[in-house]
Order: structure tokens, then sequence, then C-alpha cells
């Protein structure tokens, strides 16, 4: 009933003191937020994050704003992870996976109780749609770190259209009623485009984000061929928390880490 790490020594390190250093330089970056979190809230308003998914070195930083955000406004119970399923290894629409899941930092418990609440149409319990995946993976070191006792569910979009994606969000708001609960969704916005374009486009897609109008950021990700892998995860966290407010705390691109031409962006958004 765990699931190894499957991108440990690729997108972080291997080991458990230098995974340790990582996170810890993430939120010491100059793109970072400066300094590691060291108070936490008591009164917990955050209901949803958007969050990258890419490799530490590159989106780490972007990503360290969401959970420094998180820690200050007091961790939740129970953390829904929502996002893309890259690999091609899903039987249906969307997944859950009942599993605890497991990295170098040691493991993290899967709420079983909630996954068999949110295994409904148009999602089913598929561990094998979630072994390589590393959109949900990536995020656990960071909970992890900040979080000595918190429990998550793990839940794969493979079908990415409006429709079951917005249903993901009604059973996940459903199954969380009344629960301790923060919805994280991951995410890379614009893929492989040079970083003005990255840029120009990228805004189209956080606007909607801001206002809570997850069928504009559906057309606008369709219209404008905005390369954002994970726009179903956080169409389905939109929907599921109902926020009324959202920032965006930090944007970026992997040309701010290392010169590229052609970039991926990144950014973090808390959503109350």
């Amino acid at each position: 009933m765990v699931r190894k790490p499957a991108v440990a020594g690729q997108f972080y390190p291997g080991s458990e003191k230098e995974l340790g250093r990582m996170i810890e330089s993430c939120f010491k970056h100059p793109l970072g937020p400066g300094k590691i979190p060291d108070t936490s809230g008591t009164e917990r308003n955050i209901k949803g994050l958007v969050v990258p998914h890419a490799g530490y070195m590159y989106s780490g930083p972007i990503a360290a704003h969401g959970y420094s955000a998180l820690y200050e406004d007091g961790g939740p119970e129970v953390v829904v992870l929502v996002g893309p399923a890259h690999r091609g290894y899903a039987a249906g629409p969307a997944s859950v996976d009942k599993r605890d899941y497991e990295t170098p930092l040691g493991k993290v418990e899967v709420d079983r109780e909630l996954v068999a609440k949110m295994a409904k149409e148009p999602i089913m319990v598929d561990e094998l749609a979630h072994q390589g995946e590393h959109s949900l993976e990536v995020q656990i070191p960071f909970l992890q770190y900040l979080f000595e006792d918190i429990k998550i569910v793990p839940v794969l979009i493979n079908k990415q259209d409006y429709e079951t994606s917005r249903d993901v969000g009604k059973v996940i708001r459903d199954t969380i009623e009344g629960k301790d609960t923060v919805v994280i969704a991951s995410t890379d916005f614009s893929h492989y485009v040079r970083k003005d374009v990255a840029e120009k486009t990228d805004r189209l897609a956080i606007d909607p984000i801001l206002k809570n109008d997850p069928k504009g950021l559906y057309q606008a990700v369709r219209s404008n061929n905005i390369s954002m892998c994970g726009y179903g995860p956080v169409i389905a966290m939109m929907v599921a928390t109902e926020y009324q407010e959202c920032k965006l705390l930090k944007y970026g691109t992997s040309g701010d880490i290392s010169p590229m031409r052609d970039v991926v962006g990144y950014a973090s958004l808390i959503c109350r």
C-alpha cells in the first residue's frame, strides 16, 4: 500500500539530506520568498493553491511562494492534490490512488476514507495511472518539509475537457465538505515558447483564475493555444473550492533560472 518515488533523483534530489537542502534553497532563492517560513497561523483561510511541477531547479522557487503562504496560513488536516496525467497509463478520465506516498523524506499518509468517497464518476481508483506520474509527487516533499502530520488525497485528471474537469471539481467539493482541506492544483503554464510569448499568453490564463472563472480559463487556453498542461486540475480546484479571491504570488519562467531561447512558464497563486 505504498507508492514508491518515481522521480527522486530526477525532478528533485534522491537523498533525504540533499532534498532538505534543496527545498531550503528554493525558499531562499532570489526568485523564491527569500526565507524559510517560520511562523504558522492558526486561523486558516486559504482554500486552494496553484503551483508548478517541473524540476525543483527550475520551478521550485516559484512553488515555494505558494507553500510559504500555506504554512503561514496554518496547515490543513488534508491536502487534495490534483494534477494532470502525463504518462498515458490512465484507464479513465480521472483517477485517485489509495496508497501512501513515499519520498526520501519518508511516507505521507493517504486519507483512505476520503479516497473511498471520492471514487465516483468520473473518478476511479487506478494505481497504474499514478505509478510514474510526477505532477503530484513533486508537491509532497514541500508538504513533508513544512508539516509534520498531514494527509493527502492524490487525484489525476487524464481527460481535460471542461465537463470532466468541472465534474471532478464537483466530486471533490462534495467529498471535502465540512473537512479541513486545501486543494492544490499542479500545473505548468506555457511550454517551450519564447519568454516574451510565455509571459503574454500565460497572463491570458492567469486572469480568469484570479476571477474564479473556470469556463473562462478553459476558453482562454483553447482559443489561444496555450500549452498549459494542467488547466483541467486548475478548473477542478476552482469548482471545488468556490473561492472568493485569488492572488498571484509569483510568476517566472525557466529562462529566469538559466538562459534559454524557449522557456516554460510557472506561477504560484493562493485562493481564499
